[in-house]
């Protein structure tokens, strides 16, 4: 039986769109952005990032050291955000209803504070509610150490957590992650990135 349900961020509960990122690192001036970036896990100075080896402010130095000018945060944010196409209010719908069903809900999710900044104030959802509003709760990379698809990330959710791989399942658009946390005996479930999962959920919690 299903007691928890663990959420990817980006191309689950948001929808990605990693050309738009692309396009705006090149457009404050990293001219190879689409070498440098990933729509699943980082690496590089992006990576470093996600995976708290380095701060924000670290992270716009060390970019402003590579694209060969002073960027901003605010530029780094813009850049970051590239990645979020649209919040559907179909998932957001879809979370209060499953928490509401007394499942509880946890974000797992390979990001970094300029993302969570975003998430984390009241312009996330439209209506005034962080992404925390949906969740029991959070467990970014940057502050954990470890990124998908390494099945130490999983393995600190469920020990911090409390809860049974049995028990758990989990939501990613990303095949390598959902094996990962597969062979921990975690249930899984891997809708395309902007696909609509809100019934599919439903139907397999039956």
């Amino acid at each position: 039986m299903i007691k928890n349900i663990l959420f990817d961020f980006g191309g689950v509960i948001i929808t990605l769109d990693p050309v738009r990122a692309v396009d705006r690192f090149k457009e404050i001036g990293l001219k190879d952005a689409d070498k440098r970036l990933d729509t699943y896990t980082q690496s590089g100075i992006f990576g470093d990032l996600e995976l708290g080896k380095i701060s924000a402010e670290e992270f716009r130095a060390g970019l402003s050291d590579i694209i060969g000018h002073e960027v901003t945060g605010e530029q780094c944010l813009y850049g970051w955000k590239g990645y979020c196409k649209e919040v559907p209010q179909r998932n957001l719908d879809a979370l209060l209803r499953l928490r509401a069903d007394g499942y509880r809900l946890i974000l797992l999710s390979n990001t970094n504070p300029f993302m969570m900044s975003w998430a984390l104030s009241d312009d996330f959802d439209g209506n005034g509610h962080p992404v925390s509003y949906y969740m029991d709760a959070m467990y970014v990379s940057y502050k954990c150490g470890v990124m998908k698809p390494d099945e130490r990330f999983f393995r600190k959710v469920l020990g911090d957590e409390g809860i049974e791989p049995g028990e758990t399942l989990f939501l990613d658009d990303g095949i390598r992650n959902v094996e990962a946390a597969g062979r921990l005996g975690i249930k899984t479930f891997c809708p395309e990135n902007g696909s609509d999962w809100t019934e599919k959920i439903f139907e397999y919690l039956k």
